[in-house]
């Protein structure tokens, strides 16, 4: 399977690119192997401002087999607004046109039917149910697309907020499996180092920075030190930091976490694919 990296910018869009939005993919070989039907696989993780032109760049929307949804802050999820428009209404595969809705499955907190709705400004009473499929997460709870398992970990964010563990075939290692996990928005927690546990790749926000950010609360995001000792803490071989705002430095982020964690750290940038 691979990591595609749409959308790497923290908190909002920055300038080169859209904000929290990452593809993971397996190949038709690749999914044939496990058993799955013999054809590409696509889950989204997140769908940030701006993400969706993104993401078209990679892969039909249509084909897209899932999306999961770490938390309801608008720089994860805003453009399932703009992904419901493209399945709605396309002029000739769209649901008003067909009368057969996609029925995308969409995994989230709880209420993130009727926040997509609110955000999109439908009315009261009306829904995206012909084109979205909402499934709320339950922590621990595991659900297969696919040759891909998803498995949402309880983080510690202002909000109720997930960070997402794949496992799935991998393209490094013929035969075998690979993990990667995805922490969402979260500051240091148990819960993000179990996630975190073993993993191939760790893909960890780090928009805060040591120092600079000690006076803001705790319980939002995690810093580049932070990040690196929950990959040391968790045994994590490869450390990919992401979610940085546009303020700040990425050397920064990276000398923090190196200071903490021995094993491979980079940031992540748009468009960059990471086999695993």
């Amino acid at each position: 399977m691979r990591l595609i990296t749409v959308g790497v910018s923290g908190s909002l869009p920055g300038p080169g690119s859209p904000a929290s939005t990452y593809v993971v993919q397996v190949p038709a070989d690749e999914a044939a192997a496990t058993g799955a039907e013999e054809r590409d696989w696509t889950v989204v993780l997140d769908l940030g401002n701006g993400g969706l032109g993104g993401l078209q760049r990679i892969v039909d929307p249509f084909d897209v087999d899932a999306v999961a949804v770490s938390h309801l802050h608008p720089d994860h999820c805003a453009d399932l607004s703009g992904l419901y428009v493209y399945l709605r209404y396309h002029p000739e595969r769209g649901s008003l046109r067909t009368g057969k809705g996609r029925r995308l499955p969409v995994f989230g907190p709880t209420g993130t039917a009727s926040r997509v709705a609110l955000s999109y400004g439908l009315s009261d009473g009306e829904s995206m149910d012909a084109d979205y499929d909402f499934r709320t997460w339950a922590p621990g709870a595991a659900v297969r697309i696919g040759p891909l398992t998803l498995e949402p970990y309880r983080v510690f964010h202002p909000v109720e907020a997930y960070g997402v563990r794949v496992t799935g075939p991998s393209s490094e290692r013929p035969g075998e499996t690979a993990t990667l996990a995805y922490t969402g928005d979260t500051d240091s927690c148990p819960g993000v180092v179990e996630l975190a546990r073993d993993v191939d790749l760790l893909l960890s926000e780090a928009a805060f920075v040591e120092g600079r950010d000690d006076a803001v609360e705790s319980g939002i995001h995690l810093t580049g030190l932070r990040a690196g000792q929950v990959a040391a803490e968790a045994g994590a071989r490869r450390l990919l930091l992401t979610h940085l705002p546009v303020w700040n430095d990425p050397e920064e982020s990276v000398r923090e976490a190196r200071s903490a964690y021995a094993g491979p750290v980079e940031v992540a940038t748009p468009g960059a694919v990471y086999s695993l």
